[in-house]
């Protein structure tokens, strides 16, 4: 039996790495060395608890330490926190991160990536998503890349989506409030869609990525489970609670600052200067966010997603909300958390994201 390859992580204790880690490292035939800037983090003694996890202390934004991550590695999934950096920072970096991974003999390159948004509306200003954004430019540049530098190093694109996790949990864009016996979802969704992922699906798919690197090689890989519209989202929290539901349109101006609470005018990565022009506002950067949304109702609109190649890739993936959520209620009773209709009441909802969970604070 061969022994374990070696996967540089970073961005490994973020919502999306803790699975990807897991995934990887209790398959047993992988082991990992992630980045990170405290390795007595309660997020990163979580991803040793899952397997072999190695830390390397330092952060994406240091030439040093990303040799120091990559060195000896077989492979690499590179995923920055564009809310940290800031859309212009992001991008030097994972330029930078998918350079010095090649210089270091990395065999295969995963970028965690997000639709480019802007690109796929036309290039319509009212699309622009600085965060998505930043990582659709990247995303294509790496597979432009890899055409002429894949006999060094191959690569691949893991496109993913908002968290269907995020629906539940506390101090997102789309978390839920619970009024009068209600669970109430205030969204400027309008009648269109997001094609949110599960980030329990996560695992599977970088794992199954870097499983078949022939067939890996030059992929953008784009999941989610669903394009769920508003009435979606509420009928599937119904069905699998018992309890009433419901989702509303709410304008951009009634959204800001008060459904989504975050200071509308600070900058979205909050290490970004707002004095420079390169910097979105969280008001900026999340009206293209919901923008194109709003148009990508029924899988026919600005993004799109191709179910037929994950029903291939992963058959048992999570398919409907309402197979999230009923998943979600059985493993909080099965975990001793309580129901999924406990665990949103506004005294026991959780943080799911890194950026919340730290109050849009730390270094790059």
């Amino acid at each position: 039996m061969s022994s374990p390859r070696l996967i540089a992580v970073i961005g490994g204790t973020g919502a999306q790495g803790i699975p990807v880690v897991r995934g990887l490292v209790q398959s047993g035939a992988y082991t990992v060395r992630a980045l990170t800037r405290d390795p007595s983090s309660a997020r990163f003694r979580e991803l040793q608890s899952y397997g072999p996890v190695e830390p390397v202390v330092g952060t994406f934004a240091s030439e040093t330490d990303l040799r120091a991550t990559f060195r000896g590695t077989w492979g690499a999934f590179v995923n920055i926190d564009g809310f940290n950096s800031g859309e212009k920072s992001e991008i030097y970096w994972t330029i930078r991160a998918y350079e010095l991974a090649i210089e270091e003999g990395v065999k295969f390159f995963i970028l965690g990536n997000l639709d480019y948004i802007y690109k796929k509306s036309g290039f319509r200003p009212q699309f622009r998503a600085g965060h998505y954004d930043a990582k659709g430019r990247i995303g294509e540049w790496i597979l432009q890349q890899n055409k002429d530098n894949q006999d060094r190093m191959r690569a691949a694109l893991f496109t993913t989506g908002p968290y269907m996790e995020m629906t539940i949990s506390s101090h997102t864009p789309m978390s839920v409030s619970v009024e009068d016996g209600v669970a109430v979802w205030r969204l400027p969704i309008a009648d269109g869609a997001v094609p949110f992922l599960a980030l329990e699906d996560c695992g599977y798919y970088v794992k199954w990525l870097f499983d078949h690197p022939d067939r890996a090689n030059g992929l953008d890989l784009e999941v989610a489970i669903d394009h769920v519209g508003r009435e979606d989202l509420a009928r599937a929290f119904e069905k699998v609670t018992g309890h009433p539901a419901r989702s509303e349109h709410v304008r951009f101006e009634d959204y800001f600052g008060k459904v989504f609470t975050t200071d509308p005018d600070s900058a979205a990565g909050y290490n970004a200067d707002l004095r420079d022009p390169a910097t979105m506002s969280i008001r900026q950067n999340f009206t293209g966010f919901w923008t194109a949304w709003q148009n990508s109702g029924g899988n026919k609109g600005v993004v799109r997603k191709n179910y037929k190649l994950m029903d291939e890739i992963h058959p048992n993936r999570i398919k409907s909300a309402e197979e999230f959520f009923r998943r979600e209620d059985e493993r909080g009773i099965k975990e001793g958390l309580g129901s999924l209709w406990e665990r949103v009441q506004p005294e026991r909802m959780k943080h799911i994201l890194k950026v919340t969970e730290d109050n849009r604070s730390g270094i790059l």
